[in-house]
């Protein structure tokens, strides 16, 4: 495994009302050595829109070099940012990657964004809202897609309903408490014809985002005739990562069940 330096996305820096902090969003590369022309995922770290878990960054990408894929990791920005800051930053981190593609020994056509809890919700925008919102910077990276070609959601944050939804995460994004406003961004309902395939997984225990977020973009998934991979393992509280907690041994399989679907895809 070879660790490049991190890449910042934007050339000019971006500010929010309210900023405390220098912070910049940036990618740092998890390559692997050789000439071989990989497919890739792009890891971003949950936090509801307020903070990046570190248990869902690095140790996340050295696990799909240790399968067989390059990896990133987007540190993307988070509260007191709003929509659609985090989702610019990530259209942004598809766009720097395929545009690098050949450099990097990636193939531009198996780019897949992987995503834990609200970062899994931003992981769904990039396969739902990937022309709808520019991410230019004035560079050679502008004229390529920013549509990722598979997406990995990880006990995701996906819809607004009651009794199923982290309004906490709408709240830190949207920066209201006002549930009606939500709605445009309850990814279940926004599926297109054209949104890439995607795996996901959950646990039923989960109390903090309900099963059902996963369930219900399944099923809008199955109903635009979007192949999915769907895994609900019985047991596990919410943020179990890569899921080496040793009460829930059966969640520890889940990157290898996304790795073997990656292959079909021909990543």
């Amino acid at each position: 495994m070879k660790l490049e330096p991190k890449m910042m996305l934007w050339s000019d820096r971006k500010a929010a009302p309210g900023e405390t902090d220098s912070f910049q969003p940036y990618l740092t590369p998890y390559l692997l050595p050789g000439d071989k022309v990989r497919g890739c995922v792009i890891v971003l770290p949950g936090g509801g829109y307020h903070a990046r878990a570190p248990h869902e960054g690095g140790v996340v990408a050295e696990r799909f070099n240790s399968l067989g894929f390059h990896a990133f990791v987007l540190e993307y920005r988070v509260a007191p940012y709003r929509w659609p800051a985090p989702q610019e930053d990530a259209l942004r981190a598809v766009k720097i990657v395929r545009a690098h593609a050949d450099e990097w020994k990636i193939k531009p056509d198996k780019i897949a964004v992987l995503g834990f809890s609200a970062g899994g919700h931003l992981a769904c925008s990039t396969g739902i809202v990937f022309d709808e919102i520019k991410a230019d910077n004035g560079d050679e990276c502008d004229s390529v897609s920013a549509r990722p070609d598979m997406l990995i959601l990880c006990y995701p944050v996906i819809t607004c309903q009651e009794g199923k939804a982290h309004f906490g995460s709408f709240q830190q994004l949207l920066g209201t408490e006002d549930h009606a406003a939500y709605a445009p961004y309850s990814w279940e309902t926004r599926v297109r014809p054209d949104t890439p395939p995607a795996f996901l997984w959950h646990t039923a225990e989960d109390n903090a985002v309900p099963v059902e977020n996963t369930l219900e973009f399944a099923l809008a998934l199955r109903r635009q005739k979007i192949p999915f991979e769907t895994h609900i393992f019985p047991y596990g509280y919410h943020g179990l990562g890569l899921g080496t907690h040793p009460d829930f041994p059966e969640v520890r399989v889940w990157p290898d069940l996304a790795a073997v679907w990656m292959r079909k895809l021909g990543f």
